[in-house]
């Protein structure tokens, strides 16, 4: 397998740990020292900061789901467009669930060293969660 390949491949296992909210898998897709360029308030580095925010976005949407749109990968990075759906069904950002559902769309680029990723930058469309949730 190529590194390319390779990327490609812990990139999806990452995606796929999101899904399904089994977010323990990113001890062992994620760099410990990996930097989150565009960080949640209060995020931490490496898997312990994913694994927070993520837990955090499944409880305000149990039913998350990320589908990659599209994907491009070279050497060393993995960058894809996608799309990010769910129902509010728990707290998001201080307010209560209002049982309406989302559908925005992002970005993500992701470097990789030795088969984890260390360094991401990315946006999701957070003005449109907020808009079809009713929070803006």
């Amino acid at each position: 397998m190529s590194e390319t390949e390779s990327n490609i491949a812990t990139q999806q296992t990452f995606g796929d740990a999101v899904n399904s909210g089994d977010l323990d898998v990113f001890d062992t897709v994620v760099a410990p020292e990996c930097v989150d360029h565009d960080p949640a308030p209060g995020q931490v580095p490496g898997p312990q900061g994913f694994k927070a925010f993520f837990s955090d976005m499944r409880t305000a949407f149990p039913d998350l789901h990320v589908e990659v749109e599209t994907l491009v990968a070279d050497n060393d990075q993995v960058a894809f467009a996608y799309t990010l759906t769910g129902t509010h069904g728990g707290v998001f950002d201080g307010h209560d669930a209002t049982g309406k559902s989302i559908n925005v769309r992002g970005v993500q680029i992701s470097k990789f060293s030795a088969g984890k990723m260390t360094e991401r930058w990315g946006s999701s469309d957070e003005l449109g969660i907020r808009t079809q949730l009713g929070l803006a």
